[in-house]
């Protein structure tokens, strides 16, 4: 999230658990340049529940950008590509 600070046109929230959250959404929500962007954030080897990679797939298929990343410098590479 530090790293997302430094970027102009970009807007984020770490989503957090709980009862009225919405179940499976993904850790980190941004909007940067216009884009919707989700990353589910992830430590080595652990893997995304079912309703984790619904919730990426559905948000892919309303047109927004859904990751898995395991560091900040997977976070780098996706927001230039973007």
């Amino acid at each position: 999230m530090q790293y997302l600070k430094t970027l102009d046109k970009c807007f984020f929230w770490k989503e957090h658990g709980g009862m009225y959250g919405t179940a499976g959404i993904s850790d980190i929500i941004c909007c940067y340049k216009g884009r919707f962007v989700a990353f589910e954030v992830k430590r080595p080897g652990k893997q995304l529940t079912k309703l984790q990679e619904k919730t990426i797939k559905d948000i892919q298929t309303a047109g927004g950008q859904a990751y898995v990343v395991r560091s900040v410098d997977e976070v780098k590479k996706i927001m230039e590509e973007l």
